[in-house]
């Protein structure tokens, strides 16, 4: 659309600082007039602008700069190299975190996934419907053990976003992308195997491995581009590592979005060593820029890439519907499932599946990451206003989540504490690594639509943050 293309044009002038807070922009008139466009697409541009908090209108004045995300604090900092590979142990902290998570009086800026709001609920509702009435047996028995073969179908479809091209053969339903990871490891790995992750990464990854006995190695990431590949090379050697888990499209916590060069060489490099690459790929719709980013998948060879996907962020957190692509061991997979739980939840599998045959999904996708995108900015704008001048946040491309690194007196679990007395969740960075670092950190959701109530709590995490600043913490 040209009000889009022109909103585009002037987000990137922001963006470059060659428009800084507080310019005026052309009038409407102007605009129209500089851009031959209409008055009415004039109009569109700067609400479309205006709705991403990135320009005001003043009255009687016309419209300014109001913030770019480039004005604001410094990214955070990278994790320390791994000495050893060390078991996992983080439950308690998690369990403090998830305590009340639903609590109606909670304002909850832990939970990594979208406000109710931002889903298609209506429509999901209809599809649900549809299955019980269409369904031979409305659902009451069991699934295929691989999947509902429409909704393998639909997901396979998918796969032509991000350069792949998938047959509903290739693909398993799970119940989640956890329960998809954990099957995963289960078919590459055994106890005691060291297995390679992204520092931070999300707790889940860490739980799951602590389950299965493994021991864990963290490789350190950029806030922008993700895993450090020189350092992976080393330390596949060094630790003798069996497999990597890895989140390459917007990781959870930071937002990283590892470009498609990196993705290429990782998996050209795994795949000379034989170690096999988990590919989470959760947030990879939830992408702010003009196209979806590749996957690792894109350039898997050798069937050593098990890629990992859910419609929790996307669509239905509580239809709990994942899958993996897990390449040549499908067979191992599918035996571990048959073991597991025979099959996934029938009725899930026909809404959704139905849900996404009717093209409604990619519309919701647009809207979705509109708001999302919006949202990062509001929060952001809100925290630049609200925090310490010392503080540093991520600027993701995609995603839910801000990382944010406070001063070093401060504590990530203390201030989680703290909120709880305020009624406000936020999700500790101890959690997000098995070596106790990241204790000045913690994750930031935006998956709630900013509001007056929003930015009050904004307002009194920063007092909380200010109020740690010059008392010293011991270190978790």
């Amino acid at each position: 659309m040209i009000y889009l293309e022109v909103a585009s044009r002037i987000e990137r002038l922001i963006e470059k600082k060659s428009l800084r807070v507080g310019d005026r922009l052309p009038s409407l008139r102007a605009l129209s007039r500089e851009q031959n466009i209409s008055l009415s697409t004039a109009f569109q541009s700067y609400y479309h602008l205006e709705s991403k908090g990135l320009i005001e209108a003043r009255p009687q004045s016309g419209y300014y700069v109001k913030f770019s995300p480039t004005d604001t604090f410094d990214e955070p900092n990278c994790c320390k190299p791994a000495r050893e590979a060390l078991p996992v142990s983080v439950d308690e902290m998690v369990s403090s975190v998830y305590y009340n998570l639903r609590s109606p009086k909670l304002l909850s800026f832990a939970l990594s996934a979208p406000d109710s709001s931002l889903l298609p609920v209506a429509k999901l509702k209809k599809s649900v419907i549809h299955a019980l009435n269409h369904a031979p047996d409305s659902c009451l028995g069991y699934e295929h053990i691989q999947g509902n073969v429409h909704l393998r179908k639909q997901i396979a479809r998918l796969s032509f976003n991000w350069g792949g091209t998938l047959s509903e053969e290739d693909v398993v339903v799970t119940a989640g992308c956890m329960e998809a990871i954990s099957f995963c490891l289960k078919a590459i790995t055994k106890p005691g195997d060291a297995v390679a992750t992204e520092s931070p990464t999300f707790y889940g990854i860490f739980q799951v491995m602590e389950s299965l006995g493994l021991k864990v190695v963290e490789v350190p990431a950029h806030p922008q581009s993700g895993v450090d590949l020189n350092y992976l090379a080393s330390a596949i050697k060094k630790f003798k590592i069996k497999a990597c888990v890895f989140v390459p499209n917007f990781n959870n916590p930071m937002g990283s979005c590892m470009p498609d060069e990196n993705k290429k060489q990782l998996v050209e490099m795994l795949a000379g060593y034989e170690v096999p690459l988990i590919e989470d790929d959760i947030y990879g719709e939830m992408f702010f820029g003009k196209s979806r980013p590749r996957t690792c998948k894109t350039f898997d060879k050798s069937g050593l890439v098990l890629q990992c996907g859910s419609f929790s962020k996307s669509l239905a957190p509580g239809h709990r519907i994942g899958w993996a692509v897990p390449g040549r061991f499908i067979g191992k997979m599918l035996s571990l499932k048959r073991m597991s739980n025979v099959a996934t939840n029938t009725l899930s599998q026909t809404a959704v599946a139905h849900f996404l045959q009717n093209g409604r999904y990619e519309l919701h996708l647009r809207n979705l990451r509109k708001a999302l995108h919006t949202q990062s900015l509001l929060y952001t704008e809100a925290m630049t206003r609200y925090f310490p001048d010392d503080t540093r946040i991520t600027r993701p491309q995609g995603g839910f989540a801000l990382w944010v690194e406070m001063a070093k007196t401060a504590d990530g679990y203390k201030l989680h504490k703290q909120a709880l007395r305020h009624n406000i969740g936020i999700a500790p960075g101890q959690i997000f690594s098995s070596q106790g670092q990241f204790y000045n950190y913690f994750r930031m959701s935006y998956g709630l639509p900013f509001s007056a109530k929003v930015d009050h709590g904004l307002k009194t995490l920063g007092e909380l943050i200010e109020k740690q600043r010059d008392k010293p913490t011991a270190r978790r």
